[in-house]
């Protein structure tokens, strides 16, 4: 038996075994990725469910804006999301409720709700309204 071709066999099963377990790993990783990207969007259509039964809560808007922001303030705050930008968009809501009624529903905290509620909005489509 020649020496250099037990060598370049063994040289180029190993690169081939090497090249099965990279593209079998890269596979993993591309399924682990979806997976997590599928649980992470039903975290997040739960927590819009959520925060649509919260937002349907309370007096009318229309009606008593000063007492339908009272009314969101706890449940909003009770709500928690493993979705990062979310989680930060229901707390900057609950804030802006909170400072239009500490303030009596002044025009200018009512802005803020505005901004806020398009922020859940981008993630929650429609929720606020």
């Amino acid at each position: 038996m020649n020496p250099q071709r037990v060598v370049g066999r063994s040289l180029w099963g190993r690169i081939g075994f090497l090249i099965v377990v990279a593209l079998t790993m890269t596979g993993s990783a591309c399924s682990s990725a979806v997976s997590s990207a599928t649980a992470s969007s039903a975290a997040v259509a739960s927590t819009c469910s959520k925060l649509a039964g919260a937002l349907s809560d309370g007096p009318d808007a229309d009606v008593d804006p000063v007492g339908y922001a009272l009314a969101q303030i706890k449940p909003l705050r009770a709500i928690r999301t493993t979705d990062e930008a979310l989680e930060w968009a229901i707390t900057k809501l609950a804030s802006a409720y909170q400072s239009f009624y500490a303030s009596n529903g002044s025009k200018a905290t009512k802005a803020g709700i505005a901004v806020a509620s398009h922020e859940v909005d981008k993630i929650c489509p429609g929720v606020t309204s």
